[in-house]
């Protein structure tokens, strides 16, 4: 079936716009935090692999660390295990622990690994334990009260914070031409697990393997001004200014300090795009409007 002449022009014109960013970008490191709505859309669990598969094929190198919280939270209910949360992160015993590793380690992995496989492309699914990945500490979480003469230490089990990034194994991994796919789980001096933030994670992969970009899906049009609306580039500084003012809270807070750190440790830019829009990885890196917002070094 033929096109008109001004569809033709329309895919020309997308083509040609995408070229120079497809040049600027060959031979660098992507590092995609992938999580929300993105994960459970049938439709976009396509388009997010479809465009994974195309970053490879014109030369570009993703690495995915991938969440998977309301598919833990899901298998709880079911399994009839209380979840309770502090300061957004969810506590851990031993038991909730190995639920999270069959969810994020088995079910959620291969799946993000199959839907990727299934449209060409060459991924590998590891947790934070092969290969000592990701090595962990217990994350220590304390709460002051005008009650307390000293702050109260918390424990929320089996939640961790990174301590070292073991690239060796993700830089054979696209060597070899595959695309890594990262479960957030890291192992401890003694063997033990940890359930780590996917943002976290997705900072330090960045940072120790010297990515060009840290990308981070979220379910919201990127960081919102005042009156609600995205704003499309922002540097160091002005995010900074904005946490500082109130404009940025709650589920944005994790995320900016994430980029902010990456930022700092030689990441060249960080890019919050709305992964309920099609295609969204494409338009980001490849159009001039974009889907979300940028933060640059300044």
């Amino acid at each position: 079936m033929s096109i008109s002449k001004s569809e033709a022009r329309n895919i020309a014109g997308v083509l040609t716009e995408a070229l120079p960013y497809i040049q600027k970008f060959h031979g660098t490191t992507l590092v995609i935090k992938y999580g929300g709505n993105a994960m459970v859309d049938d439709r976009l669990k396509q388009t997010f692999a479809q465009n994974i598969v195309l970053l490879k094929l014109v030369g570009l190198n993703p690495i995915i660390v991938h969440g998977g919280g309301p598919q833990i939270g899901e298998l709880l209910d079911r399994l009839n295990i209380s979840t309770r949360f502090v300061n957004g992160m969810r506590v851990t015993d031993s038991q909730t622990m190995d639920v999270v590793e069959m969810v994020l380690g088995g079910l959620v992995n291969q799946d993000i690994v199959s839907v990727i496989n299934t449209n060409g492309g060459r991924a590998v699914g590891v947790t934070g334990k092969d290969g000592n990945l990701i090595r962990a500490r217990k994350l220590s979480l304390t709460r002051t009260s005008p009650e307390l003469d000293v702050p109260e230490i918390i424990d929320i089990g089996h939640v961790g914070d990174v301590t070292e990034v073991n690239v060796d194994v993700l830089c054979a991994l696209v060597k070899g031409d595959f695309i890594p796919v990262i479960a957030p789980i890291g192992v401890g001096e003694n063997g033990e697990s940890y359930n780590i933030n996917a943002d976290l994670v997705a900072g330090r992969v960045a940072e120790t393997i010297g990515a060009e970009k840290l990308i981070l899906l979220t379910d919201t049009p990127g960081i919102l001004d005042s009156e609600g609306v995205t704003i499309a580039s922002l540097t160091s500084s002005e995010v900074r200014s904005l946490i500082e003012a109130g404009t940025i809270t709650d589920g944005m807070l994790p995320k900016t300090n994430c980029a902010l750190s990456a930022l700092k440790n030689g990441v060249a830019s960080v890019q919050i795009i709305d992964g309920t829009v099609c295609h969204a990885l494409l338009l980001e890196l490849f159009t001039d409007a974009g889907v979300g917002t940028k933060i640059t070094h300044g």
